[in-house]
C-alpha cells in the first residue's frame, strides 16, 4: 500500500478537524473542503470568532499583552493558526492564495516550533508514475540554510519520512559524493551529515542507484528522503520531476512546528489540496 493510500486510511479513521482560512476566497479550496467532508476524510471548519483560548495562546506563548493579542487575532490566518494551537482544530491548510511567508508567519506566531527544532522547513511527498514515493526537502522555505539549519531540516525530514514511508534512508545531496569535491556548499553538507549521522554528501545518482553508490563507495543507493543543500536545488528538482517525469508533488507541507500546517502551492489543483490535506493529517 502506498504512503498516500495509508494516509487516506488514517484520515478516514480520525476524521480530524481542518481549518481552511481561505475558504470562500478560492473555489479550489471550497471544492476540496466539500470533497473531504463528503468522503469522510476530514471535517473542514471555518475560521472562528476570537476565543479566550486563542488569546491565552498568544499571551502565554508569546508574552504579548492581551490588547495586542486581540489585534493580531484580527487577522484570519493568525486566528486559524491559533485555533490549531488551542485545540479548536487539528490542522491548518492554507497557501492557495496566500504567500508562503504569511503562512509561515502565522504558524510561527501562534503554533511555534516543535521541541528540539529551531528551523522550520517544508517538504513535498513526490509520487512518481512507476510507484516510487520520496520526500524532497526543503523545496519551499529556507533559501540558503547553514550547516546547523540543514541538519535540522534533515532530522525533521527523517521523522516525516518515517511517519509516511516507514523505512526512511536519508541522503544529504551535493554536487559531490564523499570527499571528492571541495567548496563552501559541499563543506556545509558534509558538516550537516556529520552532525546528524545521515549519509552525505551524495550526488543524486549515488543516493538513488545502488550500482552507482557501490562504485562511489558511499551509501546504499536506496534513499527515499532527499535533502537538498539549498532552495535553488530543491525547488528546481521538484519542478523538473513534475514536468519531465510526471511526478505528483504534494505540498509544500511544513515540518518543525508543534502542530500540523500545510502551505499549499499556489498552482495546486483540487485533487492536490485533498491529498496534501490528508498527508498533513497523517503527521498529526
Amino acid at each position: 500500500m502506498s504512503a498516500l493510500d495509508k494516509a487516506f486510511e488514517t484520515a478516514r479513521a480520525r476524521r480530524a478537524r481542518v481549518v481552511f482560512p481561505e475558504m470562500g476566497q478560492d473555489t479550489r479550496i471550497d471544492a476540496a473542503a466539500q470533497r473531504l467532508r463528503e468522503e469522510g476524510l476530514a471535517e473542514p471548519v471555518p475560521v472562528s470568532d476570537i476565543t479566550e483560548a486563542q488569546i491565552d495562546i498568544l499571551v502565554e506563548a508569546r508574552g504579548v499583552k492581551e490588547a495586542l493579542a486581540r489585534r493580531m487575532l484580527g487577522r484570519p490566518l493568525i486566528r486559524a493558526a491559533a485555533m490549531v494551537a488551542a485545540g479548536e482544530a487539528d490542522a491548518m491548510v492554507a497557501g492557495a492564495v496566500t504567500p508562503t511567508k504569511k503562512v509561515i508567519e502565522a504558524a510561527s506566531i501562534a503554533i511555534g516550533p516543535a521541541e528540539g527544532v529551531s528551523t522550520a522547513s517544508s517538504f513535498f511527498l513526490m509520487r512518481f508514475p512507476d510507484g516510487r514515493e520520496l520526500i524532497f526537502a526543503d523545496c519551499g522555505l529556507n533559501v540558503d540554510p547553514d550547516a546547523a539549519q540543514l541538519a535540522d531540516i534533515a532530522r525533521a525530514s527523517a521523522a516525516t519520512g518515517a511517519a509516511l514511508l516507514g523505512a526512511a534512508p536519508v541522503a544529504l545531496l551535493s554536487f559531490s559524493t564523499g570527499s571528492s569535491g571541495v567548496g563552501p556548499s559541499v563543506d556545509k553538507v558534509r558538516a550537516a551529515a556529520e552532525a546528524t549521522g545521515f549519509t552525505g554528501p551524495l550526488q543524486g545518482d549515488a543516493a538513488l542507484n545502488p550500482r552507482v553508490a557501490e562504485a562511489k563507495g558511499l551509501g546504499q543507493g536506496d534513499a527515499n528522503v532527499l535533502v537538498f543543500p539549498d532552495l535553488d536545488a530543491g525547488n528546481i528538482a521538484y519542478k523538473l520531476a513534475q514536468e519531465l517525469a510526471g511526478a505528483q508533488a504534494l505540498g509544500p507541507i511544513l515540518q518543525g512546528f508543534r502542530r500540523p500546517v500545510c502551505d499549499l502551492s499556489r498552482g495546486a489543483t483540487v485533487e492536490d489540496i485533498v491529498a496534501a490535506t490528508v498527508v498533513t493529517l497523517a503527521l498529526a
